[in-house]
């Protein structure tokens, strides 16, 4: 086989350290987004876990959600004791984690100070999480990704609202 590219490489070293048992695979129509990692995996949007970097008092924090929901940015600054959280721009994604934008992948990411995990998440069986590309992806338990990601379990994801726009999670 191929060696894999040098970003997807750190994160294949993670897996084998810890001697995870995760798949790692390369989907060569790329998944870039959410619904086309689903679209390749065969797998629902909630199970693809959303890797976000945002700055919270000026230090990168690394959210991770369920590919249906969306974070919200105060929950987030909640969660770290900050007085504001923001979506970090791309040489922020870059300077923290080491992956470009739409490839960051939960670990490693040595120069984020906390990683959160959308409690929700924990609840699958499995679950897939960016692997430092755009084409790779890697499957693993919920356990295992929080472990590896060093991740605090918490309430991150913005209140669902029907149609009527009441808040249905209440």
């Amino acid at each position: 086989m191929d060696a894999w590219p040098a970003a997807v490489e750190r994160v294949a070293a993670v897996l084998r350290a810890a001697s995870v048992d995760a798949r790692l695979e390369e989907f060569p129509e790329g998944t870039p987004t959410v619904a086309a990692a689903a679209r390749a995996i065969g797998c629902e949007p909630e199970e693809i876990v959303k890797s976000l970097v945002f700055i919270c008092d000026g230090r990168p924090v690394l959210a991770l959600l369920p590919g249906d929901r969306r974070a919200d940015p105060n929950k987030v600054a909640a969660a770290v004791q900050a007085g504001y959280a923001r979506v970090a721009k791309p040489e922020e994604v870059v300077a923290a984690t080491g992956f470009e934008p739409g490839a960051v992948a939960p670990f490693p990411a040595s120069a984020v100070t906390r990683t959160l995990l959308e409690r929700e998440i924990l609840q699958l069986e499995i679950v897939w999480a960016g692997a430092g590309s755009t084409r790779h992806m890697v499957g693993l338990t919920p356990g295992d990704l929080a472990r590896l990601a060093n991740a605090e379990p918490a309430d991150l994801a913005e209140l669902e609202q029907d149609s009527d726009g009441y808040d249905s999670s209440a």
